[in-house]
């Protein structure tokens, strides 16, 4: 698990670093450093429940609105029949980017619920 959170949490830096040119990094920059943190933080065996479901709720918040939001991953789904979002890295289509932020914040989430049970189980035995 350390080496899994190191990796995810160099790889977090790295996606918040590549947001400068991104129309909102305002945004991204504190998602991706947030989790990042977290996960660094887990490498180094501390664990802050509470942090992490606070991050899992605001995330699932954004995720949804991405979800619904005009040119989110329904329209992307439905509208333009989920055209291949690795196809070009310059997201020229409003519903290419809008889907790929939504499966970001879902790696996220992923990052932050792994650390969530991994750390309840570890202070459960008392190896925290």
């Amino acid at each position: 698990m350390k080496a899994l959170n190191i990796f995810l949490s160099l790889m977090f830096v790295l996606f918040a670093g590549l947001q400068y040119n991104d129309p909102d990094p305002y945004v991204w920059m504190p998602i991706y450093l947030y989790s990042a943190v977290f996960c660094w933080l887990a490498a180094r065996q501390r664990f802050y429940p509470k942090w992490y479901i606070a991050g899992i709720l605001v995330y699932l918040l954004y995720a949804t609105y991405k979800f619904f939001d005009q040119n989110g991953v329904e329209d992307w789904f439905t509208k333009h029949n989920a055209e291949n979002l690795a196809e070009t890295m310059k997201a020229t289509k409003p519903w290419i980017e809008e889907t790929r932020e939504f499966f970001g914040l879902f790696i996220c989430i992923g990052a932050l619920l792994m650390n969530y049970f991994y750390g309840k189980r570890k202070m459960k035995t008392g190896r925290a």
